[in-house]
């Protein structure tokens, strides 16, 4: 008697294999430690809310988790962690390609701090920490609260080297926040949420050059890229209320490694997840750009403008990027006039900043140029200069004022 093979139909199969998948995720799940209040469902849809970039409602419901566990200082780093990059958003520090090389340490860019944000920032951070620091004191070993401090003086020193671009305060903040988030893992290698901070620290200490570490009095000091990387991948996939934060910095870092398709893969499965995430569609479009798939972006950015015109459909935007980088994109196909009037878009979005409208408005006069057509690009020239008369934008545009852009 010949032995038959059992028939298993490719419909079951699938069904067996997704039940597998499903359980080892969720077993993957319990075993990774974390503030009990993470897991809160509530805190899930206030997390949900930020992912969506509806900054206000986001607020709302980590106020009100706070108002709720006024003792806990993870519910303060909630509301922490929300204003602060709702505060980036509104000065435009959430376009990637700020932070893709070394220009963001070295070069100009003008804020305009709002003092009483600052010090709203700075009071969060200091009552988290005390709280934290208080139950330290009863506990030196209290992995939650490690975590809630180390957390939260991470925020404050995204926020110093971000919008006051103090390194050296920053670089010592994120310090203090590595030690506390490394002692986590110390005392318990499963919290993966501490890698967020420890994988980022690592990297970033690793990516520094000794001029760098050395101008703030980090010389000694030692990162390793590969293991924040690793930390990060780890942050990632099991990270509790990290994970999504863990996959936008590898794919910054991955952006700063020229490793786009790798970085693009990560941005498409973040638009996947929150698709009303004006952010993340941009980041897709800006990969596509600084890979050489011009034509690809292009039309990435075009549907983020379509997508926009849909009522509510980004909780927030600023549409001026995605012209910013369209313009960019056509300019560098050479369809110069269709790059004209996206740099004219960029330029007088009501949500553009100055520095933004300077370069949109310079570019556009170097476009022109390009165009053999000098008479319009001097008019450019000259509303950059009248947008800010002692900024860097200006320099250049007094330059071509002069003599014409050549492209070099």
């Amino acid at each position: 008697m010949s032995w038959r093979r059992p028939h298993v139909s490719p419909i079951l199969l699938t069904a067996l294999l997704f039940s597998l998948s499903f359980f080892l995720r969720t077993a993957d799940a319990a075993s990774v430690e974390t503030d009990p209040l993470n897991r809160d469902p509530k805190v899930r849809e206030a997390f949900d809310r930020f992912y969506i970039m509806d900054y206000t409602g986001c607020i709302a419901r980590f106020e009100k988790i706070r108002s709720e566990h006024p003792n806990e200082p993870i519910a303060t780093d909630y509301l922490l962690y929300s204003t602060v990059f709702s505060e980036l958003f509104r000065l435009d520090l959430l376009d990637t390609t700020f932070y893709a090389n070394d220009g963001f340490l070295t070069g100009k860019h003008t804020v305009t701090e709002d003092p009483q944000m600052r010090d709203h920032i700075k009071d969060l951070t200091d009552q988290a920490v005390d709280k934290a620091t208080q139950q330290l004191k009863e506990n030196q070993n209290d992995v939650n609260a490690l975590f809630a401090r180390g957390w939260a003086k991470s925020l404050q020193a995204v926020y110093l080297a971000m919008v006051e671009r103090s390194f050296g305060a920053a670089l010592k903040l994120a310090s203090q926040a590595h030690s506390d988030h490394a002692k986590v893992l110390q005392l318990s290698p499963d919290y993966v949420d501490a890698k967020l901070v420890t994988g980022d620290y690592e990297y970033v200490v690793g990516a520094l050059s000794l001029p760098f570490k050395i101008l703030v009095g980090f010389a000694g000091i030692h990162g390793s890229k590969a293991t924040g990387m690793e930390m990060l991948r780890d942050a990632g996939s099991r990270g509790v209320i990290t994970s999504v934060e863990a996959r936008i910095c590898m794919m910054l870092f991955l952006r700063r490694e020229a490793k786009y398709q790798e970085a693009e893969q990560i941005a498409e499965g973040l638009v996947r997840e929150y698709p009303r995430d004006f952010l993340f569609r941009l980041e897709v479009a800006n990969l596509q750009k600084d890979a050489g798939q011009g034509l690809k972006a292009i039309s990435s950015y075009r549907e983020v403008i379509e997508l926009s015109r849909r009522p509510d459909y980004f909780p927030s935007s600023h549409l001026e990027l995605v012209y910013f980088g369209l313009g960019d994109t056509l300019r560098g196909q050479k369809l110069y006039a269709e790059a004209v009037e996206a740099f004219d878009s960029a330029a007088y979005e009501p949500t553009t900043s100055p520095e933004l409208k300077r370069r949109a408005l310079l570019y556009a006069g170097q476009v022109y140029d390009l165009m053999h057509d000098h008479d319009k690009a001097r008019q450019q020239y000259q509303a950059v200069i009248d947008a800010g008369s002692d900024s860097a934008q200006a320099d250049q545009a007094r330059k071509f004022m002069r003599t014409a852009y050549s492209g070099r």
